[in-house]
Formats: structure tokens, sequence, C-alpha cells
């Protein structure tokens, strides 16, 4: 509680037509070149792909110390992991959304580390990057 205000640490945005968009919580949020990214945003963009089944996003640092988005992403079956199937994903999400909040990495797993409720913990995709 914040005096007589709730504070939940979920971040929103307004668009231009003043809707409310969810973009996660405030500690999940990281800057790529100076601009905040919603890891929440690119996943959804991710899932639009019709191989992708969930994916997760984490900040992870390039050869430069810098933080850049990093997914990794469960498959739909019947599809294949690969190099080729990565640099499609990366494509299609710099085509959908700002091109700096694409993911540089892209890890494909089995699943994701997620609680009993069915809530993906990011903390401990984060933690695999350190």
């Amino acid at each position: 509680m914040r005096g007589e205000w709730f504070f939940s640490g979920d971040k929103y945005y307004a668009d231009q037509d003043g809707y409310l968009w969810y973009a996660g919580r405030a500690d999940d949020m990281f800057r790529v070149s100076g601009q905040w990214v919603s890891p929440v945003e690119v996943e959804n963009t991710l899932i639009e792909h019709p191989g992708v089944l969930e994916s997760a996003v984490v900040p992870c640092k390039d050869e430069k110390e810098l933080l850049k988005p990093k997914a990794f992403v469960v498959l739909k079956e019947g599809w294949s992991a690969g190099e080729d199937l990565g640099r499609e994903l990366k494509e299609f999400v710099k085509q959908r959304i700002t091109p700096y909040k694409y993911p540089r990495e892209i890890e494909f797993v089995k699943e994701l580390p997620k609680t009993t409720a069915g809530k993906i913990q990011r903390f401990k995709l984060r933690a695999e990057e350190r």
C-alpha cells in the first residue's frame, strides 16, 4: 500500500485511442538502447507465429555487456527447432513490433518453468543467464 493506493507492480500504457494495455510486471521490464522493453509484448508477438506454443523473454547481456532480449520458445508439435526457424522468428517479431525489441537470441526448450498456477517464472530463466 502507498497511502490509500494499492501498488501492484504491474505496468500499463495508453495507446493513441486511450486504451490501456498490460505491459507486464515492473520488475520484468528492462531497457534496450535506452528504451523500455516489455517481455509480455515480445512473448505475445512470438506466440502469433504458427509454430510457437509458448515463449518467455528475459534480458541477456551481449558481448558489450548491454541488455538484449532473449526468448525461450516451446514449439508446437510437428515443428523442429533450428537456426532457420530462429532467424524466421526474429524477423517475424521485427516486422510486427518496434525492431529494437526483437530477441537477439532464441533458445528452444521443451517446457518453461511455471508456478502451480501456470504462471511463467521468468526469474528462473534470468538466473540461468548469469
